[in-house]
């Protein structure tokens, strides 16, 4: 099946080159122009999109959706439309000495790619296709979108008002499953942006290596959370709570883990508990609080409570207003905190993407770091406190696709600042400027001067006296 979607997905893509080298140069009207009708498509039907959420979730409230897909991405598009002439601009270069005295010039001009392929996943389905477009569209490029299957009513809505808004020539969706996924992820694109789990991103870069298309992959991990001792423990459990709470914990930059020192243990979780009393005083009967987003993934974080309770952790379960959750017919979980772990227990092997939240002790701040370096470098990491010595350590011996200190999450709403992972927590970059290069072609333009530059420097044969002086004068310590 997989050839023939291929075969369904080619001529799009070809239709879509086609009309991208037709077109070329493309004046900077047409870019402000898509990007104004990507805002359009978002503002006008951000309800839609609310309520479509919701209803492929079983449960998520229209004002989190519209907070944390739908505005980034407008905030992202607006970001862009403002930016994107002064990013596309050439930037000069200086020629080596002495060419550049002698007339010659050097640039770097950056264009567009041409199609990229977007795979976006089901926790943020909204944004995760439109806060990379506003890259894509700024560098001039089109765009074929894969939106996630598990997300289906928003995929089928992406699918339903796109082509009202694009050209298919300029903008195309594909909905479907695996074998839509698969033959999408084989097409031979210009660049290719994933968005989900490790796993999968590994068979996403196997299958455009067969083209070598370039990717970026925007994967996830374990994002561990410092606890310095010298931590306002109130504020970093009320911050840590909304963090790890919003989505039902379904974020790839949710904090996964906590490092608290062994003594203040008992205050931090305490701190925790009370922030997420104070944002969700109730959980079932709460439209603030979002579902996990099938039985499938319901089931998965059962397992992980069920392995780590057999495995001697003990489990205290964050329920505000004691409701019953055994009871209900839905896949609404309470936030789990998991104490006494170990690295055999799968909540500490596995990203967890849900309310389950870990939390480590160590001694010194040294032995939490070197926990950290022995793992897979992680898409997030949170350092909370006062001792400055302390953050510059942590900061300076970690290494992470990014970093918040004092807070969760926020590094990735700064549109200046580029989002990507590390290894396997991902590759490349995007927002802002960082996203326009990502989606451009850097290419050098060198400008020769009229005299006869490679005689002058010895470079052309017969190879004599003015070779040897070249060579004499740069081969030197």
């Amino acid at each position: 099946m997989s050839d023939t979607e291929i075969a369904r997905l080619q001529p799009v893509l070809a239709k879509q080159r086609a009309a991208f080298t037709a077109a070329l140069p493309e004046p900077m009207s047409v870019r402000r122009d898509r990007i104004d009708r990507a805002i359009a498509l978002l503002v006008d039907h951000k309800d839609a999109f609310a309520k479509a959420v919701s209803a492929d979730f079983g449960h998520r409230s229209i004002e989190q959706t519209l907070m944390s897909d739908v505005m980034p991405s407008v905030s992202a598009l607006k970001h862009a439309r403002k930016h994107f002439e002064a990013w596309s601009r050439d930037d000069k270069r200086r020629p080596m000495f002495p060419l550049g005295l002698i007339g010659a010039s050097a640039k770097v001009m950056y264009q567009p790619k041409g199609v990229v392929g977007v795979i976006a996943p089901w926790n943020f389905p909204v944004g995760m296709v439109m806060v990379p477009m506003a890259g894509i569209l700024a560098a001039g490029n089109r765009a074929m979108i894969k939106p996630s299957e598990f997300t289906e009513r928003v995929a089928d809505l992406f699918a339903e008002v796109v082509p009202q808004y694009f050209d298919e020539s300029e903008m195309a969706v594909f909905t479907g499953g695996v074998e839509v996924g698969t033959a999408f992820s084989k097409l031979a694109f210009d660049h290719l942006i994933f968005t989900g789990a490790t796993s999968v991103g590994k068979h996403i870069m196997r299958a455009a290596a067969e083209n070598l298309v370039p990717v970026t992959l925007e994967l996830g991990g374990k994002s561990p959370t410092f606890i310095g001792r010298s931590a306002n423990k109130g504020q970093a459990g009320e911050r840590i709570a909304m963090g790890k709470m919003m989505n039902a914990g379904q974020i790839c930059l949710a904090p996964d883990y906590l490092l608290v020192a062994k003594e203040q243990e008992g205050e931090v979780i305490d701190s925790v508990r009370q922030g997420v009393a104070a944002m969700y005083p109730s959980l079932l009967a709460n439209d603030d609080y979002t579902s996990v987003v099938n039985g499938r993934n319901f089931e998965r974080l059962q397992g992980y409570l069920a392995d780590a309770r057999e495995k001697g952790a003990e489990l205290i379960e964050v329920n505000p207003a004691g409701e019953d959750f055994k009871s209900s017919n839905g896949n609404k979980m309470p936030l789990t905190i998991v104490r006494g772990v170990t690295d055999d227990m799968k909540v500490m092997q596995e990203e967890i993407f849900g309310p389950i939240l870990p939390v480590m002790t160590y001694d010194s701040i040294d032995q939490a770091i070197d926990y950290v370096n022995a793992h897979d470098r992680p898409l997030g990491l949170y350092y909370f406190g006062q001792d400055k010595a302390e953050e510059q350590k942590v900061l300076n011996r970690t290494i992470s696709g990014g970093v918040t200190v004092n807070d969760v999450l926020f590094h990735n709403a700064m549109e200046d600042l580029p989002f990507g992972g590390v290894g396997p927590s991902g590759m490349g970059n995007y927002h802002g400027f960082d996203g326009f290069k990502t989606f451009s072609h850097a290419r050098a333009v060198y400008r020769q001067a009229g005299l006869d530059v490679g005689k002058l420097s010895g470079f052309k044969p017969p190879y004599g006296k003015q070779t040897h002086a070249t060579l004499a004068r740069e081969l030197k310590k």
